[in-house]
């Protein structure tokens, strides 16, 4: 009866009008929007990615013990649980190009903010991020010698804790809509705590107005934001940018896409609008050095900020967003050698007016330090094969095995600047 009653909605819809009366009460009081507190981010984060969760690997004590934190902060800013508590419990199911499929219990954690307005408060802005890691897993590490944990701080310690400050700051003074905050397990392994939370919704999926999720934004540099989706609904460039105004400016690269290697991509793909916040890849990514002491707390803090102007402005509209299908851009494809042919660029996710592949770093000891590849390069030419940006380069480095030797034609200070590596193959 219960999972029935939360697939049609109804305990939810109950729940909010219950919740709506103590509001009333005076139990919640919207209060002016608070700032975000990079402290309270920090501490989050130092939490969550500490050795005593050991990289929240999906189906661990350490996941678990995560998720139970989340739920108690929810709990202590009053929000409506899903259920008897804070958990949408589920069984994970790894793809099999992961290896042998294990079944994986684990959880979902998500809260509801009841909205002030009576006409709008069935109708919800889902604010989410993944909160597992890679652990002790070698699966998807890019360090697969190392026998450290990857405890995941910036990956992604910094997205759930930006979540938890977001329903901080709207606890205070929540919007017209309701909100939830939704925090999901299982991204590591294929997006399966979002797809599980979207064909399990509390509540009809149509009543969903927008997606806002965040996965990596701890280390941001040159107060440079990168935001995704900003093409799924007509509103949103125009509704970014204002929100951008109204905080301390960051130089935000929009990106029109609405799918991509994050849990927006689960509900884009059902036809809800999304913005997906990230910092940008760094070179411990997937790495034991993805550690607290390397998050940039305060930048994290201007984020949330632009993240909640933009939050108020979608759940406060009158009318909802208006959806735009975006097609999906070409998936990349792994030839001979496939996955397991290395260059050790790091890719500039942002981008630029330059047709090619920027990049933002290039890993030391690797085929591309050795080839002379070096941070602001944009790749144009890989192996003979035009690059007009990563899709086309990820097809012309996988069309390769490792050993292969190829040209690379790059822009440098606006020169062309042909340079010869030899390919690696990835450990692991």
């Amino acid at each position: 009866m219960a999972s029935r009653r939360r697939r049609d909605g109804r305990f939810l819809v109950a729940s909010l009008l219950g919740m709506t009366a103590v509001i009333g009460c005076g139990v919640v009081h919207p209060t002016p929007a608070t700032a975000a507190d990079s402290l309270r981010l920090r501490r989050d984060i130092e939490y969550l990615a500490s050795p005593a969760l050991a990289g929240r690997l999906t189906g661990t004590s350490g996941n678990d013990s995560a998720a139970a934190y989340i739920a108690r902060r929810y709990a202590a800013l009053h929000l409506v649980p899903l259920d008897t508590d804070f958990q949408q419990r589920f069984i994970a199911r790894p793809p099999a190009h992961f290896g042998p499929s294990p079944s994986l219990r684990t959880q979902n954690v998500f809260a509801v903010l009841p909205g002030r307005d009576p006409a709008l408060r069935e109708q919800f802005v889902v604010v989410g991020a993944h909160f597992d890691h890679l652990g002790a897993s070698t699966e998807g590490a890019l360090d697969p010698d190392s026998r450290e944990l990857r405890l995941g701080a910036d990956d992604n310690a910094s997205g759930t804790a930006a979540v938890l400050e977001l329903a901080r700051i709207f606890a205070r003074s929540p919007a017209r809509r309701s909100i939830i905050f939704a925090n999901f397990s299982g991204e590591e392994q294929g997006l399966l705590g979002s797809e599980y939370m979207v064909e399990h919704f509390p509540a009809t999926l149509d009543s969903v107005d927008a997606m806002l999720n965040f996965d990596m934004v701890g280390r941001m540099k040159n107060d440079r934001l990168i935001v995704y989706g900003v093409a799924t609904a007509i509103e949103l460039t125009t509704l970014l940018d204002s929100a951008n105004q109204s905080t301390e400016k960051l130089n935000i690269a929009a990106q029109g896409d609405g799918y991509g290697p994050s849990d927006n991509t689960s509900f884009y793909a059902k036809k809800i609008p999304v913005l997906f916040f990230f910092t940008d890849l760094h070179d411990d990514y997937h790495r034991a050095t993805d550690v607290a002491s390397k998050i940039n707390a305060a930048g994290e803090a201007r984020v949330v900020n632009v993240a909640a102007a933009a939050l108020r402005r979608i759940a406060d509209r009158p009318a909802r967003l208006s959806y735009v299908n975006v097609p999906a851009k070409p998936q990349m494809n792994a030839g001979e050698g496939g996955s397991q042919v290395y260059l050790g660029s790091i890719p500039d996710m942002a981008g630029g007016d330059t047709p090619g592949l920027r990049l933002s770093g290039v890993r030391a000891g690797t085929p591309a330090d050795a080839a002379g590849l070096k941070a602001g390069d944009v790749i144009i030419e890989f192996g003979g094969v035009p690059v007009k940006d990563l899709y086309e380069y990820s097809n012309a480095l996988y069309s390769h095995k490792p050993g292969d030797e190829v040209d690379i034609v790059v822009l440098r200070d606006s020169k062309r600047v042909t340079l010869h590596a030899r390919l690696g193959k990835r450990s692991g």
